[in-house]
C-alpha cells in the first residue's frame, strides 16, 4: 500500500507508518499547490495531510478508487470536504485533544505578552531605545478579577478557562446555545475556540468588535478566517478594543499589514501546538488512525459526515 505524507513529520510517525507499506514524503518544504497535491496522492491508499492541504473529491479522484483514509494533522478540519470524501468510501480523521495544553499555553501565553506588554518592551530594549524606570512607565493591565469571554468552550476553551482561573479571573462561555452579544458586552478578553465553519467565518466583524469593551482585549488561536482582519486593524486603529494577539490569520501566511504596524498587537505564526512534544504526538496519532483504518479496523479519531 502507498501512503503519502504532503509534508515532512516527525521521523517517529514515519517509522509506524512505513510498518504499512511505501511511504511517499513530500520532498518540497511548502504547501503543494492543488496541481501538485494531485499528482503526489496518485494510487495512494491513505493521505497524511496538513491544515493547508485542501482535500477534495477531485484530489480523492486524483488518488484513485484504492484511496481509504485521509488522515488531518490537526484538530480541524475544515480543509477537507468531508462529504465528498464520504461519497468515496473515504475515512476522515483527526487528531484531537493531544493538543489541548499546548494550545492554551500558548493562549495564555499570548494574553500575558499583550496585557503586560511584553513584546512591546521586548522590541524597545531591541531597538536601544532610552529607558528609565517610573511608575507610569509602559503600565498594562492586571488580569486578577477581570473576566474572560471564551466562544468555543471546547477541550481547548475549557483548558484556557483553568489558567485564567488560577490567574484569578472569571470566566463566562458562549457556544451553541448561548449568544456571543451578551459575552462581547461584558468580557475584559475575549479568547476564539469554536473550529471555522461556513457560521462561524468572520464571526468576530465589525459589529462584533464594536459591541466590545474599548478596553477590552481579543485572542485567536483557533482558525485565521473566524476574525475579519480588516475589520479587526480598523478597530484597533479607532481605539475601539484595547488590543489583539493573534496566532492564526485569514490569509495565511499573509497578515494585515496594518497590525504590523501596530504596538497593542501580538503575533505569532501558528505556534498553538508548536511543542516537540505535541506535534510529535499528534503525527503519531494520525499514523495510528491510518494503520487501523489500512488494517480494516475502526479508526482512533473519525471525523463524521
Amino acid at each position: 500500500m502507498r501512503i503519502v505524507v504532503t509534508r515532512r513529520v516527525p521521523e517517529a510517525a514515519l517509522v509506524e507508518l512505513r510498518a504499512l507499506g511505501e511511504v511517499v514524503v513530500s520532498d518540497a518544504d511548502r504547501p503543494l499547490t492543488q496541481e501538485e497535491l494531485k499528482e503526489a496522492v496518485a494510487g495512494a491508499s491513505a493521505i497524511v495531510s496538513m491544515l493547508h492541504d485542501r482535500i477534495d473529491g477531485a484530489v480523492a479522484d486524483a488518488a484513485g478508487p484504492q484511496l481509504r483514509v485521509v488522515a488531518n494533522v490537526a484538530v480541524g478540519y475544515d480543509n477537507i470536504d468531508v462529504p465528498a470524501l464520504a461519497e468515496r468510501g473515504v475515512v476522515v480523521t483527526n487528531t484531537p485533544d493531544v493538543l489541548t495544553d499546548a494550545t492554551a499555553d500558548l493562549t495564555f501565553g499570548l494574553l500575558l505578552a499583550l496585557t503586560r506588554r511584553i513584546a512591546e518592551g521586548d522590541r524597545l530594549l531591541r531597538a536601544r531605545k532610552p529607558w528609565s524606570f517610573h511608575l507610569g512607565f509602559m503600565l498594562g493591565s492586571g488580569l486578577q478579577g477581570k473576566t474572560l469571554g471564551i466562544i468555543g468552550p471546547g477541550q481547548i476553551g475549557k483548558a484556557v478557562a483553568r489558567r485564567a482561573e488560577a490567574f484569578g479571573m472569571q470566566v463566562v462561555y458562549s457556544g451553541r446555545s448561548q449568544p456571543k452579544e451578551d459575552l462581547l458586552r461584558v468580557a475584559d478578553v475575549v479568547s476564539l475556540h469554536c473550529p471555522l465553519t461556513p457560521e462561524t467565518r468572520h464571526l468576530i466583524d465589525a459589529k462584533a468588535l464594536s459591541a466590545m469593551k474599548h478596553t477590552a482585549f481579543l485572542i485567536n488561536t483557533t482558525r485565521g478566517p473566524v476574525v475579519d482582519e480588516s475589520a479587526l486593524a480598523d478597530a484597533l486603529l479607532a481605539n475601539e478594543i484595547a488590543g489583539a494577539g493573534l496566532d492564526v490569520f485569514e490569509r495565511e501566511p499573509e497578515v494585515e499589514p496594518r497590525l504590523l504596524e501596530l504596538n497593542n498587537v501580538v503575533l505569532t505564526p501558528h505556534l498553538g501546538s508548536a511543542t516537540v512534544e505535541t506535534r510529535t504526538e499528534m503525527a503519531l496519532l494520525a499514523a495510528r488512525n491510518v494503520a487501523a483504518v489500512l488494517n480494516g479496523g475502526e479508526p482512533v479519531n473519525p471525523v463524521h459526515r
